[in-house]
């Protein structure tokens, strides 16, 4: 192989790389919604989430594509552990749709003849189209004949190679095949693409540069080099993240074993026979690619049950701890739905988190403020942590829905934010509140606090969903009614002398900030609803039984009122408690 061949074989290549991620970009794109609904489907069974992965990952060409969208389902909640393997597996099966299109489409027909009106045209479809479906469709056109064009190159770089590198002679030795799976291992590591390396196994045995044995160990090795992305990918995702790349690990490796196995039990037939004068060895292999495929499903769909039990145990040190985030992962930021649905999975968990200890806030005595404390910087580390992933999350390519969404994700993790200050001074304050003797100010003191709790139950996320309610807006009117109420009944005490002006002044600090509690509780219930896509947002139920699109809240202006004066006057929390 000259330095000529040497340049064809990484044009070759780049053609071929470059029109898989066209095709997949632009699959994924005109798709649209389908995908989503497609993987839906696999919340059924397991048995649907194995067809839905194969067929998905037929269609999009691109598995890493369909696993990374699978861990995103299973954190959002949609796709429990064993249906996600099941798409894994399916997944795998659907790979191998690279090889048949090799097989079938790319060393049978003229490329030049197909494949370049297939570019043009595409291309013209891509340019006129804007963001519209069609134009996805001209980046799928486009890529699809790139992809052609450069297998040609690489087939074409092949030819003759056998006369310099001694396969057949390799392939015989007892070690042989175990070597050339390892190439195909180290082939799909460092061009990170199984579909390019059976691409280059498929055309060196169409040229006959290669043996069938020879080919079959590649192809192998480029099966368990697919692994090698999920591991990457995993590496500092989520536990869900981290158990599906397992699974996958250990489905690939298994599934490697029962085609090596296959391969050296049939090793001696194939060598001493002539198979390019019956069968077609680019057929062949895509078949064999195929076949062990399906094998390590049958082998591992009993054992399913038992890996889960088996993973579910695992990786729960690292991110499960409640100062993690358990639901944002990097590997979904290219789906934004995806994402968004994420987001709001662990706001809910926020919002959960926040609502405990602004209850716990309202009992408090002076030996429950440490552990108060401990949790306000807990979910203040899990609001920076949402706040960085929609920043990310803001640099991808994003409809116009999702990006009127994302400013509400950090309003609603900005109130949850703020709750979680609020419990921390009001702790600060119960001491004094013990101290009242006055029993008209007690009284007050437990009626604001009995109508903030009821509003924090009422506005309290459950499930990750929210239904707004008259219910919280008629406590809301009772809470500021009932604060104005207590302020001017604390003035009276301490006017009368029943309070000293600094237990007055210590009390009304500490009433602002029940008080502003309870706002800021009903606030992130009523602008929860806008964190959600239109279409999947609960109508609203108009008393007539008519129903009506339910819009995004308007933005309230943001006006200082004496409330806010009164919660500068308290002390600030230290620096890594406030969210830029």
């Amino acid at each position: 192989m000259d330095l000529s061949n040497i340049g064809d074989l990484i044009g070759g290549l780049g053609l071929f790389l470059l029109g898989m991620q066209l095709m997949t970009s632009g699959l994924k794109r005109a798709a649209g919604h389908s995908l989503r609904k497609a993987l839906e489907a696999a919340t059924r069974s397991r048995l649907r989430g194995l067809i839905s992965g194969a067929t998905i990952t037929a269609l999009v060409q691109s598995s890493t594509a369909v696993t990374v969208a699978t861990i995103g389902f299973v954190n959002a909640g949609l796709l429990n552990l064993g249906q996600s393997i099941a798409v894994i597996y399916g997944c795998n099966i659907g790979s191998t749709m690279t090889g048949w299109l090799v097989a079938t489409i790319g060393f049978n027909f003229n490329i030049s003849a197909f494949a370049l009106p297939m570019i043009g045209i595409g291309m013209m479809m891509r340019l006129i189209g804007g963001e519209k479906r069609y134009a996805h469709i001209g980046t799928t056109l486009t890529g699809f004949g790139l992809f052609f064009v450069g297998l040609s190159f690489l087939k074409d770089t092949f030819s003759g190679l056998e006369n310099s590198i001694p396969f057949e002679a390799l392939s015989q030795t007892s070690y042989g095949l175990a070597l050339f799976v390892l190439a195909g291992f180290i082939l799909t590591v460092l061009i990170q693409s199984s579909g390019a390396a059976m691409a280059i196994t498929l055309s060196m045995a169409s040229t006959g540069a290669i043996p069938l044995a020879t080919a079959g160990a590649l192809v192998i090795g480029a099966n368990l080099g697919t692994t090698s992305t999920a591991v990457l990918s995993a590496i500092g995702a989520t536990s869900n993240a981290k158990r599906i790349a397992s699974a996958h690990v250990f489905f690939n490796l298994i599934t490697g074993a029962a085609g090596l196995l296959l391969l050296v039990s049939l090793s001696s037939i194939i060598n001493g026979s002539d198979f390019t004068q019956y069968f077609d060895l680019v057929i062949l292999l895509a078949l064999f690619h195929t076949l062990f495929n399906v094998a390590g499903v049958l082998i591992m769909w009993p054992l399913t049950t038992p890996l889960v039990a088996f993973l579910e145990k695992r990786f729960r040190r690292a991110d499960e701890d409640l100062a993690k985030a358990r639901f944002l992962d990097n590997n979904i930021l290219e789906t934004p739905l995806l994402a968004i649905e994420a987001m709001s999975r662990e706001l809910g968990r926020v919002s959960r988190m926040a609502t405990a200890v602004a209850k716990q806030s309202l009992d408090a005595d002076l030996a429950d403020s440490a552990p108060i404390r401990a949790q306000s910087l807990i979910i203040n580390k899990l609001i920076v942590e949402v706040g960085k992933f929609s920043q990310k999350l803001g640099q991808q390519p994003l409809s116009e829905e999702i990006a009127q969404i994302l400013p509400s994700t950090m309003r609603v993790a900005r109130y949850f934010n703020e709750i979680a200050r609020l419990a921390n001074l009001i702790t600060e304050y119960c001491q004094r509140f013990e101290q009242i003797s006055d029993s008209n100010t007690q009284k007050d003191i437990y009626e604001l606090k009995d109508i903030t709790r009821k509003i924090l139950d009422a506005a309290a996320i459950s499930d990750d969903s929210y239904t707004s309610s008259d219910n919280t807006r008629i406590l809301l009117h009772e809470l500021e009614k009932t604060y104005h109420k207590v302020k001017l009944h604390v003035l009276d005490a301490m006017i009368d002398g029943r309070l000293t002006p600094d237990e007055g002044t210590d009390l009304l600090d500490s009433l602002s900030h029940v008080h502003r509690l309870g706002q800021q509780a009903e606030k992130s219930a009523r602008y929860w609803s806008s964190l959600t896509p239109i279409e999947h947002r609960s109508p609203i139920i108009h008393p007539s039984g008519a129903q009506a699109p339910q819009p995004a809240p308007e933005p309230e202006p943001e006006t200082e009122n004496t409330e806010d004066r009164e919660a500068k006057k308290a002390p600030q929390p230290p620096e890594e408690l406030v969210v830029n």
